[in-house]
């Protein structure tokens, strides 16, 4: 009886001192990035470019992790982690963002807290370094839940965002895509012209169609699970090559690209946004999880390589759920990811087998 006396005395002394960390450091945690799906081919990334893209979504994942193993907030977790891929020029984000068909930059972002439900979004926006960082002060410091355009940017100058030139997001790479995916559109204008004489040549969005997979796809993305049990999703584009009119994909959809709710699961998606729109992707893949109480892999893998795909869309999630299990299912070729789990070495793909 002394003895267990004495240890019952010894666990009410350390719970009123709070040292908790015992219990702590057994919470899992874990987290998931993404940088674009699509027509990924061995054959077209060089070794040295493989390696680039490697050591770029490991430093990513890594920053992310480091936030979340001393006890941060997911939501900063799944921002230092896309932080690092809006400012590389490899990801279509940030500084890697595509060209519009006028040559400019529209990016669009969109973060999610799964602990309150709260979520923040920009769309069209031209002068934001980091659009991941402004898509969490409209979250945090307005009552709304998406801004666009100039409007965005005037918000940002109130919450002391620094406005950078347009120019900053140039690369040379990105441009070229342009000039290819012109040429591109021009032809299919012309046969199309071809098979019917009354049709006006005007860019519309159909013609999108005629693009390959690599002109419509190029994301940044990152879900994460904190100690404290708080999931958090975000997503970062700078969109599809060549796009017109203000086009906005899913990227700053919520539950389109981006959702997140604790207790059940939080999701960033890549891929044809306008089919991630219109069937509700990462809003779904949660419901699945939460109403019909399927695993993450499971719903992920329905909504990914059933439903989507059987509509003709294309892309992939990151998605993880409240015990901290990472699914990653795609439907294309390839898709850049990385995730790490507490207490294991980082895991970085971009085909299915590697």
């Amino acid at each position: 009886m002394k003895n267990k006396s004495t240890l019952l005395a010894f666990i009410l002394a350390t719970a009123a001192s709070g040292t908790t960390s015992v219990w702590a450091d057994d919470k899992p945690f874990s987290i998931a990035i993404h940088g674009g799906a699509g027509t990924i081919t061995k054959a077209k990334l060089t070794p040295e470019q493989q390696q680039s893209y490697r050591d770029k979504l490991t430093e990513a994942v890594n920053a992310g992790y480091k936030v979340l193993e001393k006890g941060g907030d997911s939501l900063v977790a799944i921002q230092a982690a896309i932080n690092v891929m809006e400012n590389s020029p490899l990801f279509n984000a940030g500084v890697g963002a595509v060209y519009t068909y006028d040559g400019a930059h529209e990016m669009d972002a969109s973060i999610m807290d799964g602990k309150t439900m709260n979520a923040g979004a920009v769309s069209g926006v031209k002068h934001i370094k980091n659009p991941i960082k402004l898509a969490d002060a409209v979250m945090n410091n307005s009552p709304h839940v998406m801004l666009s355009g100039a409007g965005a940017e005037e918000f940002a100058l109130t919450q002391g965002f620094t406005l950078v030139p347009a120019n900053h997001f140039d690369t040379e790479s990105r441009y070229k895509q342009l000039q290819d995916a012109k040429v591109k559109l021009r032809k299919a204008e012309f046969e199309l012209k071809a098979k019917s004489p009354d049709y006006q040549a005007s860019n519309t969005a159909p013609q999108i169609d005629y693009l390959d997979l690599d002109y419509k796809f190029g994301t940044v993305g990152a879900v994460a699970l904190d100690k404290k049990g708080n999931l958090a999703a975000g997503t970062s584009t700078g969109g599809m090559t060549a796009k017109r009119f203000g086009r906005i994909g899913d990227s700053p959809v919520i539950g389109a690209g981006t959702y997140a709710e604790n207790g059940v699961c939080a999701v960033s998606a890549t891929g044809h946004g306008e089919y991630f729109i219109r069937y509700h992707v990462a809003g779904d893949i949660c419901a699945r999880v939460k109403y019909q109480h399927k695993s993450i892999i499971q719903a992920a893998d329905e909504v990914i390589n059933q439903r989507l795909i059987t509509a003709g869309g294309t892309g992939g999630v990151i998605a993880i759920d409240q015990r901290g299990n990472i699914a990653t299912p795609f439907n294309t070729e390839g898709m850049y990811r990385a995730t790490r789990k507490n207490g294991e070495p980082a895991d970085v793909m971009i085909w299915r087998d590697m």
